[in-house]
């Protein structure tokens, strides 16, 4: 099994080392889902060695129609990111009828390469899972990450199964969302994938002394000022110790 952890910092990435995972996905605002991290974050990440970066290019939060403008921002970083010398790129845009982008992804695996390109969650956003299955084998996409077009993986576990035996070995398929310790094994038994895609945040009280409660650097929706989330080693080697 190959195990991405999906991080938002460099401490992160050098905690997923250590636990034993094969690759990270790195991300900004986990809060949205993750967003294109900073060129500053790419080239310090790549610094940490002895573990593979992929590097998620989304522009924004909310859905994945994007305008001319934000494509030509997703094109601009798959460069930067080529540049910094990462290992793969991870895209994913839809039409309004929440198709593949078909041509708009093209673009984008061509610039990419010989970086290794995954499909993120966009795709659970389709309308057909299989026919978007069959589109991203034409593209020639590596991998797709999917919770089975439900909240979790572990409630769209019967169509991740589906799905990886359709795929064949055509195409990894790599389920993510939600996957804990506590359902992992359930996952990994049923649906038998080659990869796994999880996060292991835990909750990190701010070192900071003095504090000013009422002052917020956010709007309504926002994290606690002064707690943050930090990759755990001990959740990573807890699930993938189900895992296996």
């Amino acid at each position: 099994m190959i195990y991405e952890i999906c991080v938002d910092s460099i401490e992160g990435v050098a905690v997923a080392r250590d636990a034993g995972a094969s690759r990270v996905e790195l991300c900004a605002s986990l809060i949205e889902g993750g967003i294109t991290p900073s060129r500053g974050m790419i080239r310090v990440a790549r610094m940490v060695s002895g573990i593979k970066l992929h590097v998620i290019i989304r522009p924004r939060g909310g859905d994945f129609l994007f305008s001319d403008a934000e494509f030509d921002v997703m094109a601009a970083d798959v460069e930067t990111v080529k540049a910094e010398g990462a290992d793969g790129v991870v895209i994913g845009q839809l039409t309004a009828d929440g198709l593949i982008d078909v041509e708009r992804t093209r673009r984008l695996i061509a610039m990419a390469r010989p970086m290794s390109v995954t499909f993120h969650r966009a795709f659970d956003m389709t309308p057909d899972p299989f026919a978007a299955l069959e589109g991203l084998i034409e593209l020639g996409v590596d991998r797709i990450l999917t919770s089975g077009q439900e909240a979790t993986a572990l409630e769209g576990l019967p169509l991740i199964t589906n799905l990886i035996k359709s795929a064949g070995d055509r195409i990894i398929i790599m389920p993510g969302g939600g996957i804990t310790a506590r359902n992992a094994e359930r996952i990994a038994m049923s649906a038998k994938p080659k990869e796994m895609h999880f996060a292991a945040l835990e909750q990190e009280v701010s070192g900071m002394r003095f504090r000013r409660h009422h002052v917020f650097m956010g709007g309504e929706l926002r994290p606690a000022e002064y707690d943050r989330l930090v990759t755990s080693e001990t959740t990573i080697r807890a699930v993938m110790k189900r895992a296996q």
